[in-house]
């Protein structure tokens, strides 16, 4: 048995736009729900929802049998974390409130096994097929996508440097923690906010690194992949459920005035 191909690693080190949801409701019918509607890509998110181990194994059984990849973000940047997570077969990882080049060294050493990184060998996990993936320990480190969370200013004006480190598949900008760390917190689609990330955005991409994000505007998510942006989150489970429960509820209690 090989290794499978991670096709989102591969499509946007190809520059390929990869449409996104963020995925919170820690529940695997909920993951049911999203896999058919044929994402490019989901985040499962451990650090804002209550996600586990568990059901994030769960989680990642239920769009491993969809073309949908499957990243996860772990609630900090965290070895031993990671070692599980990936032991569980996560595709990938967004290491959240990344601050400086060592930060991003330190992910991406938690992805590599030795000598390259500080990974733990278990023979027999989820991701090598108990076992059975022959090519497992020389071909993962090709397809795991290592994404980089830029969170505040001071990372924001280390993009360049942090995006450099060997082994980083891309850099995902956190707009919300952006907007907080310079004023503006509750105003992630401030023009002040958006004007710290394009430009330095554009210079990464210029430079031919992926860049990434999340927004729940889904014109303003097209007009990025317009930009050049290779993956971006257009909305989250939870936000589309709770807008839609309000929208309802408004539309039947306007219509029987």
């Amino acid at each position: 048995m090989k290794l499978k191909e991670n096709p989102f690693t591969q499509a946007i080190a190809k520059g390929q736009k990869q449409i996104g949801l963020w995925v919170s409701l820690t529940s695997n019918f909920a993951a049911d729900v999203v896999a058919p509607a044929g994402y490019d890509w989901v985040l499962v998110d451990m650090e804002h929802s209550p996600n586990d181990l568990s059901s994030i194994l769960g989680q990642l059984q239920v769009f491993a049998a969809s073309p949908t990849t499957a990243i996860v973000r772990p609630e900090w940047n965290d070895p031993i974390l990671v070692k599980r997570l990936l032991d569980l077969g996560a595709p990938g990882l967004l290491f959240p409130m990344i601050q400086s080049v060592e930060e991003a060294q330190l992910a991406v050493a938690s992805t590599r096994y030795p000598p390259l990184g500080i990974r733990g060998v278990s023979g027999s996990t989820r991701a090598n097929a108990f076992g059975r993936c022959s090519d497992y320990f020389q071909e993962i480190e090709k397809q795991t996508t290592v994404l980089l969370q830029l969170e505040t200013a001071a990372a924001v004006a280390q993009a360049e440097d942090i995006a450099a480190v060997d082994g980083v598949s891309g850099i995902f900008f956190g707009p919300a923690d952006i907007a907080a760390d310079i004023g503006l917190l509750g105003k992630p689609m401030d023009t002040r906010v958006w004007e710290l990330i394009l430009p330095v955005a554009e210079k990464l991409i210029a430079a031919g690194v992926p860049v990434g994000t999340l927004v729940l505007d889904p014109a303003f998510a097209a007009d990025l992949l317009k930009r050049g942006f290779s993956f971006v989150a257009c909305g989250s489970d939870a936000s589309i459920l709770a807008k839609g429960a309000d929208s309802l509820l408004a539309s039947v209690k306007r219509d029987c005035e």
